[in-house]
């Protein structure tokens, strides 16, 4: 089901853009099927590889859930200028006001949008607006509900113990240095680049696109990935901040607890 849901996310906008705004279908169907064997491999693997926090959910649900709802959002609006139904107006309209909401000074919408060519198009710089205004509020959205998670629900006590090979299988607690300050450390560097990134992917777009490449943003299907992906991976790393400070602080509390009980600590 995980594998399957993967691929779908992968090919929502070529399924529901129409023919003349949807390109490479073989090449979507390719990656939609790697993308659900990798999924279905990892999950059915007793042994972790890449994917953090695989027995410690919701939190890959909740990106999976802000990554779906962005491109599937995305594809809606942009299909309205194509196909317009009642249900793209609906996303169209609501996109459009939050996309003026979010969209002021210094914001990092505004920062996606001065990272446009000179001369773009007002629909371009409307479609693009709309589009970054949608994602950056999911993802705000998500790094909410995370918080909430932690700090009402109690994640990750919930689900058991936490095994930090499973669910860090790239933090290794022999590298040397306190495992607390280690996580903490990476923590907190993971919550400033996730703040960061956003007024700095447009920065560093902007400046390559006039010395090396141009973005191919004039295109739906392109559009949609760079706008989720500018809006996604901050989250993600934000979340992952997040993650990687609460398990610091439970390691933390059951050493205080530990030490704190005489028949817990062993005698010299």
């Amino acid at each position: 089901m995980r594998g399957l849901l993967v691929a779908l996310l992968v090919a929502i906008p070529s399924i529901l853009l129409p023919g003349r705004a949807s390109d490479a279908p073989e090449i979507v169907l390719l990656l939609a099927i790697i993308a659900a064997m990798l999924t279905f491999a990892e999950y059915n693997s007793i042994f972790p590889s890449y994917v953090e926090f695989r027995d410690a959910p919701p939190l890959n649900r909740m990106r999976f859930v802000a990554l779906f709802s962005m491109v599937l959002c995305l594809t809606l609006i942009a299909k309205h200028r194509f196909e317009p139904t009642n249900a793209t107006a609906i996303f169209a309209g609501f996109g459009v006001l939050i996309g003026n909401w979010v969209d002021f000074p210094y914001s990092p919408v505004r920062q996606v949008v001065l990272m446009l060519p000179e001369g773009s198009s007002a629909l371009l710089v409307q479609s693009v607006r709309v589009a970054a205004g949608v994602s950056y509020v999911i993802a705000l959205i998500t790094v909410a509900a995370f918080v909430f998670a932690v700090r009402v629900r109690g994640w990750p006590t919930g689900n058991g113990a936490f095994n930090v090979w499973v669910n860090l299988p790239l933090f290794d607690p022999t590298a040397g240095g306190d495992v607390v300050s280690r996580l903490q450390r990476d923590g907190r560097l993971n919550v400033i680049m996730g703040v960061l990134l956003p007024f700095l992917i447009p920065v560093v777009v902007k400046a390559g696109s006039q010395l090396i490449w141009q973005l191919p943003i004039n295109e739906p299907q392109p559009m949609i990935w760079t706008i989720c992906a500018w809006a996604f991976l901050p989250a993600s790393m934000i979340l992952r901040g997040i993650a990687m400070m609460r398990i610091a602080e439970l390691i933390e509390k059951k050493r205080r607890r530990t030490y704190a009980n005489p028949e817990a600590v062993p005698v010299a």
